[in-house]
């Protein structure tokens, strides 16, 4: 029988929705460089009763996105 591959979140350890003010303790970057990735389409968000918030997998998919570029540059 197969073993289960964990999630990507799983693997972080995240969980599933996060405000962008939450985000500088994730990633290395402050929270007006997070809005300004946010606004350049970089980082994915979602609006739920006017908050925007930031999916785990938005937050993987731009860290995939960070080893693609360094890949191929």
């Amino acid at each position: 029988m197969a073993t289960r591959q964990p999630a990507p979140a799983e693997v972080y350890a995240l969980k599933p929705l996060y405000k962008i003010s939450e985000l500088p303790s994730i990633l290395p970057f402050s929270r007006s460089r997070i809005y300004e990735l946010v606004r350049a389409g970089r980082i994915r968000t979602v609006i739920e009763h006017s908050v925007r918030l930031v999916p785990a997998s938005a937050i993987i998919e731009y860290i995939e996105l960070l080893e693609s570029e360094a890949e191929t540059a």
